[in-house]
């Protein structure tokens, strides 16, 4: 099996489909760093995410070996919608209008998702799976496209957020109760505008005029 990429995983942007988008860093620059670096990467964040069980997961592994271009193109439709739900949740961050052709990318497999969506009792009620599509090697793309939806369509629309540190690019719904978060962490992007302001601070003092 491929040596995988456990970086991928981070859980800041609060909603799945954030999530996802974030699986690439310094995702706003024009050569961001890949962390989807394989097929069994993206079975990975996708158990870690709990959107496959463990028996999906051994699956998946498995037709992985037997189907490795099946596999990779599985993973290039994961890195597809994942590039279209991210310019198209940094233009709503940035207020900006959304692509066209990002829209039609998620359109595609909004089809392809809900061409496959059941409603199935859970507990008292019920729930909305996946279940016709549960084996294929792509299964995991269904529950990240019904968060983009569901984020799309819901008032959180207006708390999405791109981080300040350029060139970050993480993507984050800003769950604060004053909506005051601007950073993907105070350890990081925020730690480093905090030392920038320090240093800047530092150098105007020198070169202020002595008394």
């Amino acid at each position: 099996m491929s040596k995988i990429n456990t970086d991928a995983v981070t859980f800041i942007g609060e909603r799945l489909c954030l999530n996802f988008a974030n699986t690439a860093s310094w995702h706003n620059r024009e050569q961001p760093i890949e962390r989807l670096i394989n097929y069994e990467t993206l079975v990975y964040w996708s158990k870690q995410m709990e959107i496959i069980t463990l028996s999906q997961e051994k699956h998946l592994l498995e037709q992985a070996e037997i189907s490795p271009h099946q596999a990779e193109k599985a993973l290039a439709n994961a890195i597809e919608l994942r590039e279209a739900i991210f310019r198209l949740f940094k233009a709503v961050a940035t207020g900006q209008q959304g692509n066209s052709l990002d829209l039609a990318i998620l359109n595609k497999y909004v089809n392809q998702a809900y061409s496959l969506v059941e409603i199935t009792p859970k507990n008292r009620g019920y729930a909305f799976t996946f279940y016709k599509g549960q084996q294929e090697m792509n299964c995991m793309l269904w529950p990240i496209v019904q968060s983009a939806v569901n984020l799309l369509l819901s008032e959180d629309i207006n708390r999405v957020k791109l981080c300040e540190g350029e060139p970050c690019g993480v993507l984050f719904c800003d769950v604060s109760r004053n909506k005051s978060r601007r950073w993907c962490s105070m350890e990081d992007c925020g730690n480093r505008a905090k030392a920038q302001r320090h240093y800047k601070k530092k150098i105007s003092q020198k070169q202020l005029p002595k008394a």
